[in-house]
């Protein structure tokens, strides 16, 4: 893993993590919906106590509503961001996925305004969770990158601390039919896919205290060239 990894050809919004994550934090199957923790684990980055784990099987997910939560995190049509995965039952868990979700959408909308400080990225992060969303969007700004294709989220997994106040949401990334595009030109920069296409995300979410019903990413867990979600 390392941190803003990417080559100037394509890059994969987000590609490397902004923090730094051990083996221990990592599952050991790509949310193939047999992932377990034994109550004594904890949730890095909760600091709230031994969780509960719970794996939800993947799933074709309703597409997202362009303004929840009254936040715009709509997107250009030739960005494509496909979460291939099923609601939990339980509640919390499954609100906090679906704001994961909004959290990747709400990286890309700030991209293609060009703007870290964009209104979708903080509603829907805070702490390392922000920092980690700001520095992507800075980096392609500053590259003068846009993204276009298909970027598909997968065999995800969710587990929620007891007390319910933090949820890890965990899934595969596939970027292979997903690309940089030059914003000056309309340029596309596509390469030959390969296992750099392939990453293993771990994002914590946790309750914003200001509104009981949103989630926000407080801390971002990347696995780079992830054969496990080949």
């Amino acid at each position: 893993m390392s941190h803003g990894e990417f080559t100037l050809k394509r890059r994969s919004l987000p590609v490397a993590a902004a923090l730094t994550a051990t083996a221990a934090l990592l599952l050991t199957a790509c949310g193939s919906g047999d992932d377990k923790a034994s109550d004594n684990d904890k949730i890095a980055g909760a600091d709230q106590g031994s969780p509960t784990p719970t794996a939800s099987a993947s799933g074709s997910g309703a597409p997202a509503e362009d303004k929840p939560d009254g936040v715009d995190v709509s997107l250009p049509k030739d960005i494509n961001l496909v979460f291939d995965w099923a609601t939990p039952k339980d509640k919390n868990e499954a609100a906090a996925m679906e704001d994961a979700a909004n959290y990747i959408r709400a990286i890309y909308h700030g991209m293609v305004k060009r703007t870290a400080d964009d209104a979708a990225v903080v509603t829907y992060s805070t702490g390392d969770g922000l920092h980690y969303a700001q520095v992507q969007i800075n980096d392609r700004v500053k590259g003068g990158w846009t993204a276009t294709g298909t970027r598909r989220q997968y065999d995800v997994s969710t587990r929620s601390t007891t007390n319910g106040s933090a949820v890890e949401v965990a899934f595969c990334v596939d970027s292979s039919k997903f690309y940089s595009k030059e914003v000056k030109t309309g340029k596309v920069l596509k390469t030959t896919p390969n296992i750099t296409d392939f990453g293993y995300f771990k994002i914590i979410m946790v309750k914003a205290p200001t509104a009981d019903s949103l989630w926000q990413a407080s801390k971002v867990y990347v696995e780079e060239k992830a054969a496990k979600c080949q």
